[in-house]
Parts: C-alpha cells; sequence; structure tokens
C-alpha cells in the first residue's frame, strides 16, 4: 500500500510539474486550430476563385480537365479549404514552436533564432510552389504522351486538384526540414557532428518522402528528392559556419 500511495504521490507531482507546460501547448495548439478553421472556411467559402486560380496555373492547349460527377462541387470546396487552410496554419506552427521554446533558451540563442520565422514562411511558400511546379511538370508529360500515342486526354478536376494539394503540402512541410533540424542542433538534443554522421540515413528518409507523393516516374522522384538534400546541405553549412552550432 505504502508503494502504491508513493507511485500516486509522483504522478500527482508530475501532474503539477508539468501541467503549464501542457496548458501552454494546449493553448498554442488551440490557436493551430483555429487558425486552421478560419482559414478554411474562407477557402471553402471562394472555392471558385481558388479553383479557376490552379486551372490557369495548369492550363495546357489542347489538356481536357472535366467533372466526372453532378457532386464534384462538394468535393472541389473541401479540397479548396483545405489547400488555404494548409497554407495559413504551417508557417504559424513554426511561430508557435520558436515561441514555446522560448524560456528555455538564452537571450543570444532565441535571437539567432528568431531569423528563422520568416524564413520558415518563406520555405513553406518555396515548397508549396515547387510541388506545384512539379504537377505541372507531369501534366506536361502526360500531354506530351497522349498527343505522341494519338490519344484523348480527360483529367477528373477534384484528382488533379487533391494531388496537387498532396504534393505541395508534403513538399512545402519537407522545406521546413532546416527550421526543425537547426531548433533541435540549439538545444542540443542533436549534436552537429552527429547529424552530419547520419547523412546517409537522412538522404534515405528524404527519398521515402519524395517517393511518398503523387508523381510515380523517376525523374520525378530525383527532382523532388533533390531540393530536399541540398536544404539539408545547406542547413549544415549555415549552422557550421553562421551559427556555430558544431561548436556547442
Amino acid at each position: 500500500m505504502p508503494e502504491t500511495e508513493k507511485i500516486v504521490s509522483e504522478v500527482e507531482l508530475a501532474i503539477i510539474k508539468y501541467s503549464p507546460f501542457l496548458a501552454e501547448i494546449r493553448r498554442r495548439t488551440l490557436f493551430v486550430i483555429s487558425l486552421f478553421i478560419i482559414s478554411a472556411a474562407i477557402g471553402f467559402i471562394y472555392y471558385e476563385r481558388i479553383i479557376t486560380l490552379v486551372l490557369q496555373i495548369f492550363s495546357l492547349k489542347g489538356l481536357n480537365i472535366v467533372f466526372t460527377s453532378p457532386f464534384q462541387f462538394l468535393s472541389l470546396a473541401i479540397n479548396s479549404a483545405l489547400l488555404l487552410g494548409s497554407v495559413a496554419v504551417f508557417p504559424a506552427v513554426t511561430v508557435q514552436a520558436l515561441i514555446f521554446v522560448k524560456p528555455a533558451l538564452k537571450k543570444s540563442e532565441f535571437k539567432s533564432l528568431i531569423v528563422l520565422i520568416p524564413l520558415g514562411f518563406l520555405l513553406f511558400i518555396s515548397g508549396f510552389t515547387y510541388g506545384v511546379m512539379m504537377m505541372k511538370y507531369v501534366l506536361i508529360i502526360f500531354f506530351q504522351k497522349s498527343i505522341e500515342l494519338n490519344i484523348g486526354n480527360f483529367i477528373d478536376v477534384s484528382l488533379l486538384l487533391s494531388q496537387v494539394l498532396l504534393t505541395s503540402i508534403l513538399m512545402g512541410i519537407g522545406f521546413q526540414f532546416p527550421i526543425g533540424l537547426t531548433i533541435l542542433m540549439r538545444l542540443k538534443i542533436f549534436g552537429y557532428h552527429q547529424v552530419v554522421k547520419q547523412r546517409l540515413l537522412v538522404y534515405g528518409v528524404s527519398l521515402v518522402f519524395a517517393a511518398l507523393m503523387p508523381p510515380t516516374d523517376l525523374l520525378s522522384l530525383l527532382l523532388l528528392f533533390l531540393p530536399l538534400a541540398f536544404l539539408f546541405e545547406l542547413t549544415l553549412l549555415c549552422n557550421k559556419f553562421l551559427l556555430k552550432t558544431h561548436h556547442l
């Protein structure tokens, strides 16, 4: 019985000790969720403008983008909501994460990380845009092959938008990798030299990550993998020569 009481007491002490941190995480999580809901609602309401913009980006003369169901308007509105909500929420996650870890950092360390906020936003937009351009490349290849083989082409607009959304969001997340890796090294969770030794593992994970995206040809896989590998190497260089993380 005393042993049981001791365990209960330790659990209660742990709850008391970490409850402020859990409350902070809950508050910031609710903020991110609220931002996503508001952005998604705007995307749902103005889905026609978003779909028009996407179709203009992928406009290819002779490429037939069609409806395959009279009920696709709802799925298009949902995809538009997810698109706008995702674009808004991922940079916000970076900001909230940095603010959350601020108390655990020295003033100089936080200043060196605060520059990552605009950089994180820029990287997400860059990754998202790169994903869109990759899907446009896939469509160009599809269109060219249909002409070469003298075969008609029809693309489901809902399928197109969902695949563009998946590829773009994943690339946006992938481009956030330098931010997360830098924070982990600055917090000494991973050492700089330890990360360098795991280069091949990082390349392998990046390759698997690229393989999860809709484009299935080898050239697309390579084009999705290369920017991730480049960002990893660039992160190492920046941490070594600018942030001096290798001395931590």
